[in-house]
């Protein structure tokens, strides 16, 4: 017994059925210990400077396959730290371990808390177009377009919530919240909500994803130099949301508005005609306001904010699957599945947009479990870090605003240009005549 709670409180080492740990112990992050049970009560010591809370964890006996499971990760992650991490290689755990360790209460959806947000998030548009239209300088309409987009941008995550289902468990809550929101910011929902899906379901394969995939070689080389000059020259990408939902990647085929498109299938057409009819709606309302207001107060009010929001998008979506400084792999065949194409995603830091954007940078664990919402991702993440190990990259702490992302974006648009038409595990490769050689920092 006195060995046991020697263990538990860090003086000894833990016993080899528990999974070697990936971080450190901090007053910010519970010890979190393979198949373990918590008691419900804690105490506090006191060390003189603050107060850390301590839980008491008692183990259960593993079975023998989860002791050789335990052993095996704690192998390979020794080799990790010895050598050289390969992120291609498949990982030693499993999705199911990674469920295991992010606690129960972060599965749970609070429709009352998602509507708090919503309702926060409308109260701020609208006191900002208010505020710019009383003032009505040249002063304060830079500082409310960059406001009002990145609110845009906000309303738009919670409307990606409601697609996923994160927002409630009630589905036709998740329909209407999600088309008012989508709508009022020009997103066909039930279209953009079906092929992100398509994206979450394929992440990191070459020729399935959706989302700011890799282009072949081959198709590549079909491209004219306009063509790779608008894809991969800012600001041009981060202006791309609107022509992808009409017409979609280079590659591919079909609009997120037409119900026959092969995005979708027969049994969803009905949902296709639905919002397409509410972004026709939004459309012929911000028509109506442009003859009675005047079209340059409605570029003023609505089109500037609408395409900063279009470079948030992009922006933020881009970054979740590029920029990093060490390359990410891409998957065919064999080697894609869901647990190694959503492990090359990245969490990336936005300083104080964190909250504005309901932690949207907080990827990792999203992709791999999109049910899981918005305001536990943080804790899930944490919770997660010790089992994914090297295959988590920790995001470059942001200053209050996200300048150095800028930086991470740039070089990645010289670098990452195509992937090869052959291999199963591919990486970005650089077109040297785009934009010249690339130099080395």
């Amino acid at each position: 017994m006195a060995s046991w709670v020697l263990s538990e409180c860090g003086v000894r080492p833990l016993p080899r059925i528990y999974a070697k740990p990936r971080a450190g112990f901090s007053k910010f992050r519970s010890f979190q210990v393979a198949k373990t049970h918590s008691f419900s009560s804690s105490f506090k010591v006191s060390n003189g400077f603050n107060d850390r809370k301590w839980s008491l964890n008692v183990s259960v006996p593993l079975s023998g396959q989860e002791i050789l499971r335990e052993e095996k990760i704690n192998r390979v992650r020794e080799e990790e730290d010895g050598g050289e991490f390969d992120p291609a290689a498949p990982p030693p755990f499993k999705l199911s371990d990674i469920r295991a360790a992010i606690p129960k209460h972060c599965w749970v959806k609070n429709p009352w808390r998602s509507m708090s947000y919503v309702v926060r998030d409308v109260a701020v548009v609208f006191g900002l177009a208010a505020v710019a239209a009383c003032f009505n300088n040249w002063v304060v309409w830079p500082l409310y377009w960059a406001a009002q987009g990145t609110m845009f941008w906000a309303l738009f995550v919670l409307g990606h919530d409601c697609g996923h289902g994160s927002f409630s468990n009630n589905p036709k809550l998740n329909s209407v919240v999600g088309h008012l929101l989508h709508s009022s910011i020009l997103v066909p929902y039930h279209g953009w909500r079906i092929s992100h899906r398509t994206h979450h379901q394929n992440h990191g394969h070459v020729e399935n994803d959706e989302s700011w995939h890799p282009l072949s070689e081959k198709i590549y080389k079909t491209l004219d130099n306009a063509t790779r000059m608008l894809r991969f020259t800012l600001p041009f990408p981060m202006l791309a949301y609107p022509f992808y939902l009409w017409a979609r990647s280079p590659g591919k085929k079909g609009s997120h508005f037409h119900p026959e498109s092969d995005l979708f299938a027969p049994s969803e057409r009905k949902d296709i005609i639905t919002s397409t009819a509410c972004w026709t709606a939004m459309a012929a309302l911000l028509a109506g306001l442009s003859f009675t207001m005047g079209p340059l107060q409605m570029l003023k009010l609505y089109f500037i904010p609408y395409w900063i929001f279009v470079m948030w998008l992009d922006l933020v979506t881009y970054l979740h699957h590029h920029g990093h400084d060490d390359k990410l792999p891409w998957y065919r065949g064999k080697e894609w599945s869901y647990l190694r194409g959503g492990l090359t995603t990245v969490d990336q830091d936005y300083g104080w947009i964190n909250n504005i954007h309901h932690d949207i940078g907080t990827h990792v664990i999203h992709h791999l479990f999109p049910q899981i919402p918005h305001y536990h991702l943080i804790e899930a993440t944490e919770a997660a870090k010790p089992v994914l190990g090297k295959y988590y990259r920790e995001p470059k702490k942001s200053r209050p605003l996200p300048l150095h992302l800028l930086g991470s974006l740039i070089r990645s648009l010289k670098r990452d240009h195509f992937v090869s038409d052959t291999g199963d595990v591919v990486y970005y490769q650089t077109d040297p005549k785009l934009h010249g050689p690339e130099k080395q920092d």
